[in-house]
């Protein structure tokens, strides 16, 4: 007797970069008996792939439709996108998201729906592209202690920083080929101003350490303000500038969250990790260190880790944050001393460290890069002010850090404080 095979459809709520993904992996594996059931845009005008009999424009008509098994909401605002999760999980439903930004600040709010109302949200594809980060997080680590867990979270940034480092450019010129080869969106904001890798460290947050912390608590900094000299200053240290997020365990049983440039030694497992790709790596306190890699933009690879969620959801697979229960951690910048590199105009640099007062600093003659000492908290402190002046901050590890000076003072001799 042979067994009939029902298709399962899913509701396909934008069709951008990962929505046009996710429907060509879906193509692409029919004969797995899934299929798009409808796609909803907004766009009437905008020109798309697919014939516009395909598409509907009233998100309600997919969210009221009871054929659907699994919706997927691919958009890019994040109001209407934190909508469409409201309503689908108040209706008990299984929806899958990609919008990190959503997740990342109503994360408390949203666990607390599926709770109450017995829908499902699983949203892998919201971090690291096509790695599996937090289904690893939540099977493999669910229940041992983390010693730190940090990597390169935002494709964009890294495709743009390893065009520096390999054709000392300007950093408008890397910009354009990212968005060009389409790993940067035409509003690159998100992606180079670090806000992107933040929201997906808050998000691992709750998985890799039971911690709901709001991004708007979290010291972080992007690459918008990265300058040749900062690339150069790496490379005779035979560094690259990296955007890194870390959360690292302390002795005071806190957490230490943070999205900085940082200048990674070469052998450092960070190194390596170029282009679009993502890197991560986690440190469990008795299974020691993994590093997981992999591409971290791109239409197929993000497309694909929605595809992983969809099918996980139908085999009942759920998050159950494991450490949410059992840890009593809190949100820190950390308290330990940074050694920092400041690059900027001359003059503003002169206005912030005005307000710095630093505790160590090393200055070129042109007074356009400062090397000086500061926990994460004073950086925090004068998180907005550094900002404001456009000022490249980039943290230099420890075991760099022994050879930063005897290097600026090689090129050109310290100008001490008081002389500024």
């Amino acid at each position: 007797m042979k067994i009939q095979k029902f298709k399962k459809r899913i509701g396909l709520i934008g069709f951008g970069c990962v929505g046009q993904g996710l429907y060509d992996v879906v193509d692409a594996n029919r004969h797995l008996g899934w299929e798009i059931g409808s796609i909803c845009v907004k766009d009437k005008d905008k020109s798309r792939s697919l014939p516009a009999s395909a598409f509907t424009y009233d998100v309600q008509e997919v969210l009221q439709d009871q054929s659907i098994d699994i919706i997927a909401e691919l958009i890019s605002d994040p109001k209407e996108a934190l909508g469409i999760l409201r309503q689908a999980l108040q209706q008990g439903k299984t929806v899958v998201s990609a919008n990190k930004k959503v997740v990342a600040e109503n994360l408390p709010e949203l666990i607390q729906l599926q709770q109450r109302h017995g829908g499902v949200l699983l949203y892998e594809a919201s971090v690291c592209g096509s790695i599996p980060v937090l289904r690893t997080l939540e099977a493999y680590y669910g229940s041992e202690p983390l010693v730190e867990v940090r990597g390169i979270l935002n494709g964009s940034s890294n495709y743009i920083l390893s065009k520096l480092h390999a054709e000392r450019g300007s950093f408008q010129s890397a910009l354009a080929q990212a968005q060009e080869l389409g790993f940067a969106e035409a509003d690159p904001s998100l992606d180079v101003e670090g806000t992107d890798a933040l929201h997906k460290l808050c998000i691992m947050a709750a998985h890799a350490y039971g911690l709901l912390v709001h991004p708007d608590e979290v010291l972080h900094f992007g690459i918008q303000h990265v300058a040749t000299e900062a690339v150069e200053l790496a490379t005779a240290l035979n560094c690259r500038i990296k955007l890194v997020g870390s959360l690292k365990a302390t002795a005071t049983g806190q957490v230490a969250l943070q999205v900085l440039p940082t200048l990674i030694p070469e052998g450092d497992a960070l190194y390596d990790v170029e282009a679009e790709f993502n890197g991560l790596e986690i440190e469990g306190q008795f299974a020691g260190k993994q590093f997981l890699k992999g591409r971290g933009a791109g239409s197929h690879p993000t497309g694909s880790a929605v595809w992983a969620d969809v099918a996980a959801a139908v085999r009942g697979y759920r998050y159950t944050y494991p450490k949410l229960c059992t840890s009593q951690a809190t949100a820190t910048s950390g308290d330990e001393q940074l050694t920092i590199l400041l690059q900027g105009e001359a003059k503003r640099l002169a206005q912030v460290l005005e307000q710095l007062q630093p505790a160590i600093q090393h200055q070129t003659p042109d007074q356009s890069q400062v090397i000086l000492s500061l926990t994460p908290q004073e950086l925090r402190l004068h998180q907005g002010l550094l900002k404001q002046h456009g000022i490249f901050v980039a943290a230099i590890p420890a075991r760099v850090a022994l050879d930063i000076v005897p290097e600026v003072l090689d090129r050109a001799e310290a100008i001490p404080i008081g002389s500024l």
